[in-house]
């Protein structure tokens, strides 16, 4: 895959459209603490060109959110007393997911009981494809049965290799030792787009593969996967296919990277940097 391929990706966008064109994406989000994890992966689908992002977040973090983002769509979620999304909130989740193209779920959503427990409801009912994030992946962690039962490529999972050696009860050594094969062989035995993220971050459905070139060390920075989380819902979204939507959001994500540690420096950029520096990557294929 090179430039080329990529501009190719990107939608035409007709002189008559509207922002129902664009997809409807749901980001699932956020704990008390975690307020960035949310603002960061709602902010990163917009500006990856949805028309309209929902965001999903425990009720006490709605107000900060409210104010740090104008164009989101925030809904307040009942929460446990921790902070985090609570039981009363299954039946809105079950409704707001039938009601947009795409869900986002997991960045900063945290390890708490119920929480992860909702996630796995959601994931397992769900019909539209999602994309499963951060304590979303940890989520399934002994209970692997639930990426087996849904319908063939409707997950993208993104995890780093941490996350990754949990889910198959391996240490992160196993995986360092041959990504290329742990992830092929993974997508395949799941039926999913997994994107293992680090250096040269490698995407895979199982059959076709991509190795990204562009990144660098400064996008080693809290919150800089919840961009790449919002960029990937953006593009399937916008009726990408999810292996390429994979892809293009993860050069794109990297460009974005580079430009910012030209900028700031790879020392001083932070993930809010790779978030801004979105469209200055996207212009790249637009020239």
């Amino acid at each position: 895959m090179d430039k080329k391929f990529f501009e190719n990706l990107l939608p035409d966008r007709p002189l008559d459209s509207h922002k129902g064109d664009y997809g409807k994406v749901l980001v699932v989000a956020g704990s008390r603490g975690m307020s960035g994890a949310a603002y960061l992966a709602s902010k990163a689908a917009l500006r990856s060109g949805s028309g309209l992002v929902y965001l999903a977040i425990p009720e006490s973090i709605n107000d900060i959110l409210e104010a740090k983002t104008t164009e989101v769509i925030t809904i307040p979620l009942a929460e446990t007393s921790e902070g985090t999304i609570g039981k009363r909130s299954l039946r809105k989740l079950r409704e707001l997911t039938a009601s947009v193209d795409i869900l986002a779920i997991g960045p900063g959503i945290s390890r708490n009981g119920v929480s992860q427990m909702l996630v796995r409801d959601v994931i397992s009912k769900a019909s539209l494809p999602m994309v499963v994030d951060g304590d979303g992946i940890n989520a399934f962690v002994g209970h692997m049965g639930i990426l087996k039962n849904k319908s063939p490529k409707s997950l993208v999972i993104t995890p780093h290799r941490e996350e990754l050696a949990r889910l198959i009860g391996r240490d992160a050594s196993f995986i360092d030792r041959d990504r290329e094969g742990v992830a092929l062989s993974f997508a395949r035995d799941y039926d999913i787009t997994l994107v293992l993220k680090g250096h040269n971050t490698v995407v895979t459905d199982g059959v076709k593969k991509y190795i990204n070139d562009t990144g660098n060390p400064g996008m080693a920075t809290a919150g800089s996967g919840d961009v790449l989380t919002g960029m990937i819902a953006s593009f399937i979204g916008q009726k990408i296919n999810r292996f390429d939507a994979s892809c293009l959001a993860v050069y794109l994500h990297g460009l974005a990277g580079d430009i910012a540690a030209r900028e700031k420096t790879e020392y001083s950029m932070t993930a809010t940097d790779i978030l801004g520096y979105i469209p200055s990557a996207m212009e790249t294929l637009l020239v």
